[in-house]
């Protein structure tokens, strides 16, 4: 068995028989695929039996400088953010991978690591060109439901699920200053954008000034793009990188959604939401996205292309926003 994998191989066949049992040999780790702030790795074993391991490594980490500065749009990271929406959408009937152990101890590793349900299936994108539409309606209406039951998930105050304090400012506003920070990164390394800065920011506190204050939030994922819902062998979905799920506006998610998903928002949609709330929130995806391109790209992210790609395209559409405020 020839593993590369952040735990030592003994160490990882010890931690699946404490967590297992004895019959669980370990025959093969892969490193997966995986985003920009946690590290996969799928466990074969000799029964048949497949698990997933996720390490939540800082080093591996391409936002720990934010995560460091506390930005408090990076508080999507960490084990206890994992652990604490697992739970919460398991309890609320919403499908996502089981989590079969979590090791916090780090006397052996400096990061935190979890023992995870490999979902055998495909994510949604896979979908979008399926030859069957009877399937393909299958599976985005089923993903329309679960969304809708999540989101109908309400309480008067914005943030994780275990947060009880009562807000005395509206959650958009925190978004509002994450803009003007990733819109300052962009200025910085995009001249089109460097150039028409200060129309750029006028275009969002104009955007801004038409939402009116709220004190209901529903229970979001936070970055719900195709690429973050796995459907298994019976076209049931489940959503995957949930650290950043919590209660806020649901048009941040809607608004995400929509460009995300495409001709395919249309099994997604919501009638009752906010039109001022979902052109602000998506502005700043589109600035948002673009800085986080930016960042990916200058920071070694192995698939430069793609970083590259995600800053351009958000930023042409960054600057689509100023033509009706000219």
């Amino acid at each position: 068995m020839d593993i590369t994998c952040h735990l030592d191989q003994a160490d990882l066949q010890d931690y699946m028989g404490k967590v297992f049992g004895t019959g669980y040999f370990i025959i093969s780790v892969s490193k997966m695929h995986g985003g920009a702030q946690k590290v996969v790795y799928k466990i074969d074993c000799s029964n048949g039996f497949s698990c997933v391991l996720y390490v939540w490594d800082l080093s591996m980490n391409y936002f720990k400088e934010e995560i460091a500065n506390e930005d408090i749009n990076e508080q999507s990271y960490g084990s206890d953010l994992f652990e604490l929406n697992n739970k919460y959408l398991t309890q609320h009937g919403i499908q996502t991978p089981s989590l079969y152990d979590l090791n916090k101890e780090r006397n052996r590793y400096p990061f935190d690591y979890a023992l995870v349900e490999y979902v055998d299936g495909h994510k949604a994108e896979a979908f979008f060109h399926h030859s069957d539409p009877r399937i393909q309606d299958k599976v985005f209406q089923c993903l329309g439901d679960m969304l809708t039951g999540m989101h109908t998930n309400e309480r008067h105050s914005y943030g994780n699920s275990n947060h009880s304090r009562i807000n005395t400012e509206n959650c958009h506003l925190l978004q509002l200053e994450n803009a003007k920070a990733q819109l300052s990164y962009a200025s910085q390394h995009i001249e089109n954008i460097g150039s028409n800065q200060s129309k750029l920011l006028d275009t969002l506190y104009e955007l801004e000034s038409r939402i009116k204050p709220r004190t209901q939030y529903g229970f979001i994922h936070g970055e719900l793009g195709p690429d973050h819902v796995l459907i298994n062998d019976k076209l049931e979905p489940f959503l995957i990188d949930i650290e950043g799920a919590m209660f806020f506006d649901i048009e941040h998610e809607h608004s995400f959604l929509e460009f995300r998903f495409g001709d395919f928002y249309r099994y997604l949609k919501n009638d009752t939401l906010d039109p001022n709330r979902m052109l602000f929130y998506r502005f700043h995806h589109h600035i948002s996205l673009t800085s986080g391109g930016l960042k990916l790209l200058h920071r070694g992210f192995p698939d430069q292309q793609f970083a590259k790609d995600l800053a351009d395209h958000h930023a042409q559409c960054t600057m689509r926003f100023i033509e009706g405020f000219k």
